[in-house]
């Protein structure tokens, strides 16, 4: 059981500094920050989950039934994350490409602190094994000063360089030619050896940069997730179930005008609005595994929304569920989301598989909760850095979707425009 109460905020941007700053003393920690975007779908601006009191880890193997079970038992909140290769519990597929980084293929922890900031209005929820430490904890939130963190240059490696790169996407393009495939999402990794950051201050730049609605400072002990992601995976509010691809990259303008036909060349751009409409089909698709008959819908196809770095196109697909389909069973029969693989589903993992030279693990997974509700909210993990204090070793990966109409060196200029947030913020 949980011990709530609610504090009055009078400055949220200046309290979520405060929050994540106080919380780096913490071996478990999530943080989910909406970045005050406009957004249809959300249930918080802020949420921090620290502490584990409980938590659990795995392989691939049986992850998802063991997700169940841990969710079940707990029934409370859970936060934690899915790693991309998760897909090998789903299919009969593998995972053998190089990783640097070596995280579990799936974490999650039960939180005995947990702080949930709506406008001005902060919710805290302890375990009550904890709740006398509410009022210290909060006064000490509100005492943490600013710290100045140097970084250091870091040499920063492309795993394929340009032609390697050029050459398998040609190879794609075969694929998809020859009818295996119709549209796979193809990923690079760029990464640094020997290197130490630190986390919480390369957060910050990243997200001051970016300011994505989905974005996540993740620790769990020497393994870090810094995100930011303007995807939403999937979300479940009651009966209804939410999910956001994101098909379609644009650059940004400092001149208005060009900035303006950027954004309208994106909307009606043919390659961009059908490599969309496939993912939005594969979506329609996987939802409809757990939904309710007739429920499937496309509440908005092939929108246009604005980020620091880019225009984005985003559907939005929603179904509706029966009160007994277990929240895992939306998951599992949805994961990895059709916006990081491609269609066919599976053929496009497969091929993936051999083209791509590192394992994705968290990149293209998802981080998020579950609450006590059995609802919960994911996002995609994309434009993120990923670190391993231990191992000294920082990776971060792009994509783009491969079609019929893609041209290599274009996809690889797209490439190099997402990477471009996590570059400047790395040296």
């Amino acid at each position: 059981m949980r011990t709530k109460t609610t504090k009055p905020i009078h400055n949220p941007k200046l309290f979520k500094q405060q929050l994540l700053q106080w919380a780096q003393q913490f071996v478990e920690v999530v943080f989910l920050d909406s970045n005050e975007y406009h957004q249809k779908y959300s249930s918080y601006d802020c949420v921090l989950a620290v502490d584990g009191f409980t938590s659990m880890k795995t392989d691939y193997f049986n992850a998802f039934e063991e997700l169940k079970n841990y969710q079940q038992q707990t029934k409370d909140w859970l936060f934690g994350y899915l790693t991309y290769d998760l897909k090998n519990d789903t299919e009969k597929l593998h995972s053998n490409n190089f990783d640097g980084l070596h995280f579990p293929d799936l974490f999650f922890f039960q939180p005995k602190k947990l702080f949930l900031l709506k406008g001005n209005e902060l919710e805290i929820q302890y375990l009550r094994l904890c709740d006398d430490e509410i009022e210290s904890d909060f006064n000490q939130i509100q005492k943490q000063q600013e710290v100045a963190i140097s970084h250091p240059q870091l040499a920063i490696q492309q795993r394929i360089p340009k032609n390697d790169y050029v050459a398998k996407v040609t190879k794609m393009l075969e694929h998809i030619h020859r009818g295996d495939i119709y549209e796979a999402n193809f990923c690079m990794e760029f990464y640094a050896e020997d290197a130490t950051i630190e986390p919480f201050g390369i957060y910050q730049k990243l997200n001051a940069i970016s300011k994505p609605p989905f974005a996540t400072f993740f620790k769990n002990n020497a393994q870090f997730l810094l995100c930011a992601s303007p995807e939403r995976y999937l979300k479940k509010e009651g009966s209804k179930i939410i999910s956001q691809p994101i098909k379609g990259t644009a650059k940004r303008f400092l001149d208005g005008n060009l900035d303006q036909n950027s954004k309208t060349e994106l909307s009606q751009n043919p390659k961009e609005r059908s490599e969309n409409i496939m993912i939005v089909d594969l979506v329609r698709n996987d939802l409809s595994r757990t939904a309710a008959k007739g429920s499937v819908d496309v509440e908005e196809l092939c929108g246009i929304y604005t980020f620091e770095q880019v225009h984005q196109m985003i559907s939005t697909v929603v179904s509706h569920v029966e009160n007994t389909t277990s929240p895992i069973e939306i998951l599992k029969t949805t994961f990895p989301m059709g916006s990081m693989t491609g269609a066919p589903k599976i053929s496009a993992m497969n091929i993936i598989e051999q083209l791509e030279e590192t394992k994705r693990g968290l990149y293209s997974g998802a981080v998020g909760y579950f609450t006590p509700d059995n609802d919960f909210d994911f996002n995609v993990v994309i434009r993120s850095i990923l670190y391993n204090a231990k191992e000294k070793y920082i990776s971060f990966s792009v994509g783009s979707a491969i079609t019929s109409q893609a041209n290599a060196e274009q996809e690889y200029e797209e490439c190099l425009l997402k990477a471009k947030a996590m570059f400047t913020v790395l040296s």
